[in-house]
């Protein structure tokens, strides 16, 4: 089944999955889902993933991340460019998420990347989503 919003299907199914205590979710892979899933690890939001390229379509298998009594690591997850509205931040104009408790994940020219990195690199690009 096509999707208009994949990224927002991903957010979506991971909140599912919160909500419903699982302890990890299947999403459908491509490119840009597998950076997000490795941006969410490298930040500490999820406990790991994997790919499984024997299911058809091949599947992104991210196991949620719990802390404390069945509490997750990701409070909010929330998509800020849609296919309807495009949303850019220049250089200077980089978001902090909850004043840096959070992350912008940003997609640019080098790459899907956080928004911490984005300065670190003086660059800027399309905002795809926020996690805290």
């Amino acid at each position: 089944m096509a999707h208009t919003d994949p990224i927002a299907d991903m957010l979506t199914r991971l909140r599912n999955g919160i909500m419903a205590e699982k302890r990890e979710v299947a999403v459908p892979l491509s490119n840009t889902k597998l950076e997000i899933a490795k941006i969410f690890k490298a930040e500490g939001y999820i406990a790991n993933f994997r790919v499984e390229k024997a299911r058809v379509p091949a599947q992104l298998i991210v196991e949620l991340k719990y802390s404390g009594k069945k509490r997750n690591v990701i409070e909010g997850l929330k998509r800020i460019s849609t296919p309807g509205r495009r949303v850019y931040a220049a250089k200077d104009e980089i978001p902090k998420v909850l004043d840096g408790l959070g992350v912008a994940v940003i997609s640019t020219s080098q790459g899907i990347v956080t928004g911490k990195e984005c300065q670190k690199r003086n660059i800027g690009g399309e905002v795809l989503l926020h996690v805290w």
